[in-house]
């Protein structure tokens, strides 16, 4: 079906009615969204009212309130907590190389900040399968962490998302 005055009046209309490509297609009939899109290019159609508004909202009911429980007493006096030990900034030290000294068997860990006079590199010997000492490669290179299996609750609480 061609692109007659009316329709192209309606073509328009729409768009500046804020409505998107495949509703414009849907409501004039015999066109695809492509066909939409590439007439609004030719008419040099650029700016809209309105932006298109999503077909049908999207409503979520209210989670229900869970009741609070009360806890009971505490047969014991609880007893004053201890604080938790305060970790010791690590600071590290001034590195042995320079990006002019720096070999292939060096470690290559940045220290300080490369903007700064005071940058090197680590310059330790670096271990065999990689480019750090032993020391920063654990740091680079944290181990794997196993994911948790899926509980069928789990697994029926994510698919309601989606339902």
């Amino acid at each position: 079906m061609g692109w007659t005055d009316d329709r192209v009046e309606s073509l328009k209309k729409l768009w500046l009615d804020g409505l998107s490509a495949s509703q414009i297609a849907k409501l004039l009939g015999g066109v695809t969204r492509n066909a939409v899109i590439g007439k609004v290019h030719r008419l040099g159609l650029s700016g809209r009212a309105t932006p298109s508004q999503p077909a049908r909202s999207v409503l979520k009911a209210p989670r229900s309130t869970r009741p609070v429980v009360a806890s009971p007493p505490a047969q014991r006096p609880a007893a004053a907590p201890v604080p938790a030990p305060r970790p010791v900034p690590y600071v590290e030290r001034r590195g042995t190389a320079t990006v002019l000294t720096l070999g292939a068997h060096m470690c290559k860990w940045p220290i300080g900040d490369p903007a700064t006079e005071a940058f090197s590199f680590c310059g330790r010997r670096s271990a065999p399968e990689g480019p750090y000492c032993i020391e920063h490669a654990r740091l680079a290179y944290q181990p794997h962490q196993m994911k948790k299996k899926s509980s069928p609750s789990e697994l029926a609480r994510s698919l309601r998302r989606y339902i």
